[in-house]
């Protein structure tokens, strides 16, 4: 077998859900849960996004902010799904959402959501400015008062990572992060999909969401910096309002570092790689054995290494 490239993007993503992997490739995405009994289950569905078929979605810049709507939304989707195997069996459903069905629990999701968003907001956006302004007595450049703004929320980003990694469930989590992360990198870099390589590939991924949160918190420290107001509520307002700009240029820089393997690249997305030492984990096999139901459910890996590894049949 003669490989022409070490390494070809794939295109295919995903996340971790409870006992789980969800693959997405283009607008199949896969749910692989391993369930109670032990029996992996596996269910494929189509996800169009919110704004499915406008060439809004396909604008530099502006197709971030939609895209990681989206990734919430399925987000949210695939954990509830994954979740649905680990209930109480022995909780009674109420009346009232006997009477209120599906609609009561989609208006809930939509509701956690929001929730969730607005919580983010304040904790990692509006807590970090406020947190800096107690500086403004030492500190009197409003530039490199915005650099200790954003090392605070970076901060506050580290803690909150490390604090949950204590509990059991999340560790569990990380570890279903660390197989997703694990296919990808072995088809990538032109390995058949099985247990053996999987072990043997990285955990690590440039286009991790957690490299993409980082590059949320440098992006937002440049842009931070020439917020000239001075009025302290604008300066909020302001913040919020550039969070869909922020989101925007991420994604874009993730995009960029999935597509290319040049040195700046290594270079910019080592701190990424390095903050998933701590939200990715070696995965045992049987988790493997889920993310490979996962990602061959959405995605024609013996095709692929064919096509950009050389691979002939009886090398599949």
């Amino acid at each position: 077998m003669a490989r022409k490239k070490k390494h070809v993007n794939s295109n295919i993503g995903g996340q971790a859900v409870l006992e789980g992997v969800m693959m997405k490739n283009k607008e199949l995405y896969a749910v692989a849960v391993r369930k109670p009994d032990g029996e992996i289950e596996i269910d494929t569905e189509e996800y169009h996004g919110i704004l499915h078929g406008s060439p809004v979605t396909k604008i530099p810049f502006i197709r971030g902010v939609f895209s990681f709507l989206d990734s919430l939304i399925l987000g949210m989707r695939t954990l509830d799904y994954s979740a649905s195997f680990y209930e109480d069996e022995d909780a009674k459903e109420t009346s009232i959402d006997k009477a209120l069905g599906d609609k009561s629990k989609k208006t809930f999701s939509v509701l956690t959501i929001l929730l969730s968003f607005v919580l983010a907001i304040g904790i990692f956006m509006v807590l970090p400015y406020y947190l800096s302004t107690l500086l403004e007595t030492y500190v009197r450049n409003a530039s490199l008062l915005a650099v200790f703004e954003g090392l605070i929320r970076l901060l506050i980003f580290l803690i909150y990572i490390v604090a949950i990694t204590a509990m059991k469930d999340i560790k569990r989590l990380y570890q279903y992060h660390g197989a997703e992360h694990k296919c990808i990198n072995c088809i990538e870099r032109g390995h058949n999909l099985n247990v053996h390589n999987v072990k043997r590939s990285s955990r690590f991924h440039k286009r991790c969401g957690t490299s993409f949160l980082l590059f949320v918190m440098i992006v937002s420290i440049i842009l931070f910096m020439f917020i000239t107001v001075s009025n302290p509520v604008l300066k909020v307002v302001i913040r919020i309002l550039l969070i869909p700009v922020i989101a925007g240029i991420s994604y874009e820089i993730i995009k960029l570092a999935g597509r290319n393997d040049n040195v700046f690249v290594k270079i910019f997305s080592a701190p990424g790689l390095l903050l998933q030492r701590l939200t990715t984990k070696e995965p045992d096999e049987q988790m493997i054995e889920v993310a490979i139901k996962s990602v061959e459910a959405v995605f024609d890996w013996r095709a692929f290494l064919k096509e950009n590894f050389e691979f002939e049949d009886d090398e599949l």
